[in-house]
């Protein structure tokens, strides 16, 4: 079923999670230097959000911001119609809550896990804090959201410029890339179509292309991938210019 419209979703903010991960499983937080990431520490607590747990709500106090670990967490706006599209993802490569460290305290957007997401969670008031006095910290966050930026409009212009099975394609390398690695992962049509913007149909055919052509293989709401390298050569040229963007602005 798709994800709920922001009203219903359940804003919880994460719970305690269990051993398995640690705040080095972020990128940002694993390039700090040491000094800096144990000023750090006593503020980190690891949390785990299920399925479309949301990190922030609508026009909503923004009072935490989060490092994943593991997981996918959708950023996404509602458009006028009532329906909520997706415009980024954010993954270890970076952090949730960029509206923070830019000086807002809430946003006309939402952001819930897309994967399961296992993060190091920071009150914001000690976020800004954090800040002022750890300059390798702030300069990667600013580095990052850069990259988030060039996210933003890279997926605009994939949107309107390439055909569905390529954006489809485009989503699952960027997914596949930010649960590590495994080959299977929790997906539905209803939830593909609302993040790529289009009618579950389209997301039907896309798919059927390629499970076909033997790249994935989709079954009751679990996505595999099978071929890593046969999707790359699918999708658009968006996903290269994407990664290679990251990888130039993050550690």
């Amino acid at each position: 079923m798709p994800p709920p419209p922001p009203d219903e979703a359940r804003v919880l903010g994460g719970r305690p999670s269990q051993p398995g991960t640690t705040e080095t499983d972020n990128r940002l937080l694993a390039a700090l230097p040491r000094e800096e990431l144990d000023r750090l520490r006593p503020a980190l607590e690891t949390v785990h959000l299920g399925l479309k747990e949301e990190f922030y709500a609508e026009g909503k106090p923004l009072e935490h911001v989060w490092f994943p670990h593991r997981g996918v967490a959708s950023l996404l706006n509602r458009v006028p119609e009532g329906r909520a599209v997706e415009f980024a993802t954010t993954g270890n490569e970076g952090f949730i809550g960029v509206q923070v460290l830019l000086g807002a305290e809430s946003m006309p957007s939402m952001a819930f896990a897309q994967i399961p997401v296992t993060a190091s969670r920071m009150e914001a008031g000690a976020f800004r804090a954090a800040l002022g006095v750890n300059p390798s910290f702030h300069a990667l966050l600013l580095r990052y959201t850069m990259a988030l930026l060039n996210q933003v409009a890279q997926n605009a212009a994939c949107n309107r410029a390439h055909p569905i099975e390529e954006r489809c394609a485009r989503w699952l390398l960027m997914t596949h890339d930010r649960v590590n690695g495994d080959r299977h992962f929790p997906l539905t049509q209803e939830f593909l179509a609302q993040m790529l913007g289009v009618r579950r149909a389209s997301v039907s055919v896309a798919e059927a292309m390629l499970q076909k052509a033997g790249l994935i293989r989709y079954t009751r709401g679990t996505m595999t991938v099978l071929d890593r390298e046969g999707l790359e050569a699918a999708s658009c040229p968006c996903y290269g210019v994407l990664r290679a963007e990251f990888d130039r602005l993050l550690p």
